[in-house]
C-alpha cells in the first residue's frame, strides 16, 4: 500500500495527536505498509508499539499482534481504546476470557470493528483460535517482545519458537518482529526461526540521554535506597532482587519507613500479583519491589527511577529492565548496588546445569562484573555490548559525572596484548586477568600458563583490576570478543598495529569497591527532573486524571500521559479544538476525556487572571501512603491466616502481631470471616462479654479470667482484634 507523506501524518495526528514520528518510525511504518517483512530494534521508550498500531489502523483487515503476557495485551488495547471513539478498535484474546467476553471480542472482528487482535502465543496454538484466525482479513503479524524467541536471550519463551509454522498454517502475511535489546546473535536468531532472514531491519540507536547510571558499592543498600526514595517522593519505581525472600523482606522494611511499596514475584498468586500491579499502575502505590517475573508487562511512562538491589544475571536484562525508567522522556534514574558476593550467588545458580549452559551463564555473568567495576562511562559500556559504537561519552552517569583519575595506559595495553598472542586467542578475560596478575589457580596451572613469561607481568595489581584494563582496551578497539566461542577474546586489527608502534592512550583507574566513602555522596545530574510547568495546575490535573481512571477502571496514563499534562499546565488550553493541539492528544481523547480538564483548566484560568501561555516550575508530585498492604489485601480477600503466614514465612503469633498494629493505627479490618471459620458462637461471645467489662485489655488477665484450659492466648488475641476493629472504628 503506497501513502504519501502528507497522509501519513495526517493519520498520525488523526489517530495519536502527534504531528511528527521520532526515529525511524515512518522508515518502519512504509516499509510494513509496503508488504515487507520488518525487523525492528528499538530502545524502550522509542516508540515502537507506534510501529504496528498505525499501520493496523489504515490497512484494511485486522493486524494480529502476538504479545507473550495477559497484563501487557491488556494495557496495550486500553490505550488503543483510549485514543479511539471505538471501544471495538483493539481486542485481546487469551484465558482471561470467558466464554461470553470471547462471543463479543469475535463479534467485533467478524464485523470489521477490530484493527487490532492481541493473542498469546498459548492461544495462538489452540485448534479453534486457528480455524476462526482462517476466517479473517489479517493484515499483517505485529509479534511483540521477539527477543523471546532466541535461546540466547534474556527471556527465553520456547512457545514463542512455534509461531512461524501456526503462521503459515493461518495465512502467510508480512511480518514484524519488534524487540527493545537485542545483541547481534540474539538478532540473527529471531531472523532466523521466522524465517526472515531477508527482512528489511532497522535499528535505532540504543543510547538514551534521559537516563542516568550509576552502580554503587552494596554497603548498608536498605538505608541509601530509603533515603533515595524520600528525597524523591512520590515519584514511581521499581526495586528488582534476585530472590523472593528479598522481595518480601525489603517491601516490608519500605513499608515500616512509611514508603507506599508493594512486593511482585512468580511466588504470589495471580491475583495478588494483578492487584499490585493495578495498584502500581493506577498511582496508589509508588513503588514495587521484584523478581524480574516483574516489568514486560508493565506500559507505564513516568517510572522515574529503577534500582537494582542485586546485579542482574546479564547486561541484556540489565538494559531492558533499566529502560523502563523514563519513557516518556523525562527523568530516569538507573541504579545497582553491587558486591562480589552477588556473582557468587548468581554463579550457584549455574550449578548442575550443562557444561554448556553454565559457560555461557559465567560469560554473561563477568560482563556486569566487568560494567559494575569499570570506570567507562556506562552507557558506552552498554551499548557496545549491544553492538553500537557511542563516539562521545554520555555526560550522564556516575563515571562521567565523578570520573575516576586517568593515566596513559599504553604499557597496560602492550602486556594485555602480548598475553593474548602468547596464549594463542583462545581463552576469556578472566583467565587473561588472572594470567597477567600472576593467579596461579587450577586452569593456568593445566594449560601451563603460569610457565610463559607473561605470567605475572601485571603482579602489581589484581586480577579484578586487569579485567577491568581489558574492557577498556574492548571500548577502545583494540581487542575483541568472540561471541561464538564463550567469550575469547581476540587482538583487533587496531590492536596489532598499536603493538608495532605503542601511542598514548588514556585510561580510567579502576574503581575500588571496598571504599564506600568515594561513592556515599555521589550526585545525581542537575538536568533532572519535570518539565516546566505551573505546578498548582499541574498537580489538580493529575488529581483529575486519577479521579476519571477510577471510574473509568483503567490507568491514569491511559487517559493523558504526564507530557500531555506538561504541556496542558504550559498552553492552558480552553476549547476542544486548543486540546487537540496537546502533544499526544489524539481526537478520540479529545472528544472522549477532554471536557472536564477543559472545564478544570478554563476555571482556573479565570480565578488566577492567567494571560496564556505562562510557565512556571514544578520538581515534584504529591507522596501517597501504605501500612502493611499485604497483610491489609489478603484479608480483604479473605485468605487464611496460615495461608498468610506461608507467604510471609512468619509465625502466627507474629501475624497476630502485625494485625494489631494495623488496627492501633486506625486502620479498619474486617476479621470475622476467619473467627467463624475457628472459634464457634459461644467462645466468641465469651471474650466479646468479658472485653466489654474488662478494664485492660491485657491477654494475660484475660486467661486468668477466662480460664487457660477453656481459652488459649491466640483465640482471645483474635477477638480482642475484633473487639478493638468493631469498637474502635
Amino acid at each position: 500500500m503506497k501513502i504519501s507523506d502528507e497522509k501519513l501524518k495526517k493519520y498520525l495526528h488523526e489517530y495519536f495527536g502527534f504531528d511528527t514520528f521520532i526515529g525511524k518510525q515512518k522508515d518502519v511504518i512504509i516499509n510494513l505498509l509496503d508488504g515487507q517483512d520488518t525487523f525492528v530494534l528499538m530502545p524502550t521508550g522509542g516508540g515502537k508499539s507506534l510501529c504496528y498500531q498505525l499501520p493496523a489502523l489504515i490497512y484494511p483487515g485486522t493486524a494480529i499482534i502476538i504479545s507473550p503476557l495477559i497484563a501487557l495485551m491488556k494495557n496495550q488495547v486500553d490505550s488503543m481504546r483510549a485514543f479511539s471513539a471505538s471501544e471495538g478498535i483493539a481486542h485481546f484474546m487469551n484465558s482471561s476470557l470467558n466464554r461470553k467476553e470471547l462471543t463479543k471480542v469475535k463479534e467485533d472482528i467478524l464485523q470489521g470493528r477490530t484493527k487490532m487482535l492481541y493473542v498469546a502465543p498459548e492461544s495462538l496454538t489452540k485448534e479453534e483460535n486457528i480455524d476462526f484466525l482462517k476466517q479473517l482479513d489479517i493484515s499483517f503479524y505485529a509479534i511483540d517482545e521477539a527477543h523471546c524467541i532466541s535461546e540466547w536471550g534474556h527471556d527465553f519463551r520456547p512457545e514463542y519458537r512455534r509461531i512461524r509454522p501456526i503462521v503459515e498454517e493461518i495465512q502467510r502475511k508480512p511480518i514484524i518482529a519488534l524487540t527493545a535489546t537485542a545483541t547481534p546473535k540474539v538478532q540473527h536468531d529471531i531472523l532466523k526461526n521466522l524465517d526472515i532472514l531477508d527482512a528489511n531491519v532497522f535499528k535505532s540507536s540504543f543510547f538514551r540521554a534521559n537516563l542516568y547510571y550509576e552502580v554503587k558499592p552494596k554497603v548498608e543498600p536498605e538505608k541509601q535506597i530509603i533515603k533515595f526514595i524520600k528525597l524523591n517522593s512520590g515519584k514511581s519505581g521499581i526495586i528488582y532482587c534476585l530472590s523472593r525472600k528479598k522481595v518480601e523482606q525489603l517491601a516490608e522494611t519500605l513499608q515500616i519507613n512509611g514508603i507506599a511499596a508493594l512486593p511482585y514475584h512468580a511466588g504470589l498468586d495471580s491475583a495478588t500479583r494483578t492487584l499490585h500491579q493495578d495498584k502500581f499502575l493506577n498511582e496508589e502505590v509508588d513503588v514495587v519491589v521484584a523478581t524480574i517475573a516483574f516489568g514486560m508487562g508493565i506500559d507505564k511512562p513516568d517510572i522515574r527511577f529503577v534500582i537494582h538491589y542485586d546485579m542482574p544475571k546479564s547486561l541484556e536484562g540489565y538494559y531492558q529492565e533499566t529502560g523502563r525508567a523514563g519513557r516518556d522522556n523525562g527523568e530516569g534514574v538507573c541504579m545497582a548496588y553491587y558486591s562480589y558476593k552477588d556473582i557468587q550467588k548468581l554463579e550457584k545458580f549455574l550449578q548442575g546445569k550443562p557444561i554448556s549452559e553454565q559457560e555461557i551463564g559465567k560469560h554473561l555473568i563477568l560482563e556486569t562484573v566487568a560494567y559494575a567495576e569499570s570506570s567507562v562511562c556506562r552507557a558506552k559500556m552498554l551499548l557496545n555490548y549491544l553492538g553500537e559504537i557511542l563516539e562521545e561519552d554520555c555526560g550522564n552517569c556516575d563515571n562521567c559525572l565523578n570520573p575516576r583519575p586517568t593515566f596513559d595506559g599504553r604499557n597496560h595495553i602492550v602486556k594485555i596484548i602480548k598475553t593474548l598472542i602468547s596464549i594463542k586467542e583462545k581463552f576469556n578475560s578472566e583467565h587473561i586477568a588472572k594470567v597477567i596478575a600472576g593467579v596461579a589457580d587450577s586452569a593456568i596451572k593445566t594449560y601451563k600458563h603460569d610457565k610463559i613469561k607473561e605470567f605475572g607481568i601485571g603482579k602489581g595489581e589484581t586480577a579484578s583490576y586487569w579485567d577491568s584494563i581489558i574492557r577498556q582496551a574492548m571500548v577502545n578497539g583494540f581487542v575483541t570478543k568472540d561471541i561464538e566461542n564463550y567469550g575469547h577474546i581476540r587482538v583487533t586489527p587496531k590492536g596489532s598495529k598499536f603493538l608495532e608502534t605503542p601511542g598514548p592512550i588514556k585510561l580510567s583507574k579502576p574503581h575500588d569497591f571496598t571504599r564506600v566513602e568515594d561513592y556515599d555522596n555521589a550526585s545525581l545530574p542537575q538536568n533532572v527532573g519535570i518539565a516546566t510547568a505551573d505546578q498548582e495546575l499541574f498537580n489538580l490535573l493529575k488529581d483529575l486524571r486519577r479521579k476519571i481512571s477510577k471510574q473509568k477502571d483503567v490507568p491514569p496514563f491511559v487517559i493523558f500521559q504526564d507530557p500531555s499534562l506538561l504541556d496542558m499546565a504550559i498552553q492552558y488550553p480552553i476549547t476542544t479544538n486548543e486540546l487537540k493541539s496537546i502533544v499526544g492528544v489524539s481526537e478520540g481523547k479529545a472528544i472522549k476525556y477532554g471536557e472536564e480538564f477543559i472545564y478544570l483548566i478554563k476555571k482556573y484560568v479565570d480565578e488566577k487572571e492567567i494571560e496564556r501561555p505562562q510557565d512556571f516550575v514544578i520538581k515534584s508530585v504529591p507522596k501517597k501512603s501504605s501500612l502493611k498492604i499485604h497483610i491489609i489485601q489478603s484479608i480483604d480477600r479473605k485468605v487464611d491466616f496460615e495461608n498468610i503466614c506461608d507467604a510471609k514465612q512468619i509465625d502466627f503469633d507474629d501475624l497476630l502481631t502485625e494485625i494489631e498494629a494495623i488496627i492501633n493505627s486506625g486502620t479498619k479490618i474486617n476479621i470475622d470471616y476467619y473467627i467463624n471459620n475457628v472459634l464457634d458462637e459461644d467462645k466468641q461471645f465469651d471474650i466479646w462479654d468479658y472485653f466489654d467489662q474488662a478494664e485492660t485489655d491485657s491477654v494475660d488477665v484475660a486467661v486468668d479470667e477466662l480460664g487457660e484450659e477453656d481459652f488459649s492466648p491466640q483465640e482471645i488475641r483474635l477477638m480482642r482484634i475484633k473487639y478493638i476493629a468493631d469498637k474502635g472504628h
